[in-house]
């Protein structure tokens, strides 16, 4: 027990003269207080009994290992880190990995690597494993050497169709050991190609009707400048393409407005009976126009969803005026709502009694830009957005769109709203 005293009492003092070095200027004025209080009763030695007792304390008990307290925290962090192996990392990784050693052998993959690419037996090939020849010549020439780091893009087509960016570097030196890391792009590359369709697609339907205005411009200045009857015709044409325009860039705008628009989910309770009603007064007088009758069937009580009132206006008013559009020859469209069986939806349908939609083109409809064919030598009529910013617009209220046709029975388009909480 001595033993250990003696051999504790040097870091004793030492720690001692660090805290009243450290704490000097406090000491002093306490000191100096102590004397002058011990002054002030006679001099009869009590402050100065004070101040050394206070001396003593503040060596002993002041506490002096506050600020190697982090470094000690960070000490034990990287001694918890070193511990750690390898494989514990890599599983921590999201994308497929795979270590292979230097002669392209798979050493290891990881959980990601597995579900990508299927079970993965350590020492299989890498060549065997990737089959594509550019797989090949990147995998040679990452186990000939060199600075590297490496990188290629590759696709892999079975089961799914899935784009890779594919990096490999050397792990260490002298280990031998590389680490191939699949990054998927795929989602970012099928946003590339919408977006260069939605572009290539737009460019190409407003180039058509502004390419017949240039034509008919030139034929009114030139052969048909004096001819009356030629005149009015082509102005009328050109006012029609003009009109066109119009509406594909306000259906363009409309999707643009729903798309940067931020989401919330709806919270007004509005009453599809005077949204649809409220439409069909709208549209009356383009119906008229066509040679249809809008009749409506609808339940007495109200019939409420969650929603916003004025893109549900815009999906009843898309929908009504397809129906009027391209079921013309059915003479009239009906418009109906009514409550499912079990109370879970509220359903609105809008039925025409034209030629109807071939099978084949039904699962497309609500794509953007695409339109049917509706007969050799008869213009298409609409823009190819109508039904793509309904189905935007449903997705923003937890709601579905279901399309059914009968060639020469006409079509119904059946709107499947939640019910409101």
């Amino acid at each position: 027990m001595n033993i250990r005293l003696k051999s504790l009492l040097p870091d004793l003092f030492t720690s001692a003269g660090k805290r009243l070095v450290r704490h000097r200027f406090v000491l002093a004025s306490s000191v100096i207080a102590c004397l002058t209080l011990d002054l002030a009763y006679g001099g009869r030695g009590i402050g100065a009994a004070i101040a050394v007792a206070f001396i003593m304390a503040a060596a002993l008990l002041v506490p002096g290992r506050t600020a190697e307290k982090p470094r000690e925290e960070r000490r034990d962090g990287a001694t918890r880190i070193e511990t750690l192996l390898a494989t514990d990392l890599a599983e921590a990784v999201q994308d497929p990995l795979f270590v292979s050693n230097a002669s392209g052998d798979i050493v290891y993959a990881n959980e990601a690597a597995s579900v990508a690419f299927g079970t993965v037996a350590p020492g299989m090939p890498l060549q065997l494993k990737f089959r594509a020849p550019e797989m090949h010549d990147f995998i040679a020439r990452v186990m000939e050497g060199g600075a590297g780091p490496f990188g290629i893009d590759y696709v892999e087509r079975v089961p799914l169709e899935r784009a890779y960016r594919v990096s490999a570097t050397r792990i260490g030196d002298g280990s031998g050991l590389f680490v191939l890391l699949f990054r998927d792009q795929s989602e970012a590359r099928r946003i590339d190609r919408m977006r260069a369709d939605f572009i290539a697609n737009a460019s190409h339907e407003l180039r058509t009707p502004l390419a017949s205005i240039a034509g008919f411009i030139e034929t009114l200045r030139g052969p048909a400048r004096d001819d009356p009857k030629a005149r009015e015709a082509f102005l009328q044409i050109m006012q029609d393409q003009t009109s066109r325009m119009a509406r594909l860039i306000d259906d363009l705008l409309s999707l643009s407005r729903l798309e940067v628009k931020p989401y919330g989910k709806p919270s007004e309770r509005v009453d599809l009976r005077m949204v649809v009603g409220g439409v069909r007064d709208a549209l009356a007088a383009r119906a008229k126009d066509s040679g249809v009758e809008i009749e409506l069937d609808m339940p007495p009580e109200p019939l409420e969803v969650l929603g916003h009132r004025d893109e549900l206006f815009q999906v009843f008013e898309n929908l009504l005026e397809n129906a009027c559009k391209y079921g013309s020859s059915g003479g009239r469209v009906v418009a109906s709502a009514r409550k499912a069986a079990d109370g879970s939806e509220r359903i609105v349908t809008i039925r025409d009694f034209g030629p109807g939609i071939p099978e084949e083109h039904i699962p497309r409809l609500t794509e953007r830009f695409y339109r049917v064919e509706i007969g050799a030598g008869r213009p298409q009529k609409g823009t190819g957005l109508g039904l793509a910013i309904v189905k935007h617009i449903l997705t923003r209220h937890d709601a579905r769109l279901s399309i059914r046709s009968k060639m020469g029975e006409g079509s119904s388009f059946t709107v499947h709203f939640p019910a409101p909480d």
